[in-house]
């Protein structure tokens, strides 16, 4: 899976807290949970990680750049993206808060 946006993210992993978002993600074979913060109208240029992601959109708002689509992604808003895909984000006036699952071992 490229990107999957998901507007509905307590179908997926468990987020009332941070803590319960991480156990659930160590459960499901990421090996890394973060907590990323991100500046007010903030943008981050074209670019790909070596790592697929799961994450949870906490605080603020963004939009997503990937292929031809752009996706907005409020707070309570989550997202997928596999490893390596180029994207681009741009981050609203509030800056942003994510909590961030991170798998590095190639699927």
């Amino acid at each position: 899976m490229l990107l999957h946006l998901n507007t509905h993210p307590e179908n997926t992993m468990p987020a009332d807290t941070f803590e319960s978002f991480q156990t659930a993600a160590l459960a499901q074979g990421f090996d890394e949970v973060v907590v990323r913060e991100w500046l007010p109208e903030q943008v981050v240029g074209t670019h790909a990680h070596p790592f697929s992601v799961q994450a949870r959109v906490v605080r603020g708002e963004f939009w997503l750049h990937c292929g031809d689509a752009t996706s907005h992604i409020p707070a309570g808003g989550g997202f997928e993206l596999a490893r390596d895909i180029p994207h681009d984000e741009r981050y609203g006036p509030e800056g942003a808060t994510f909590w961030v699952a991170r798998r590095h071992a190639a699927a």
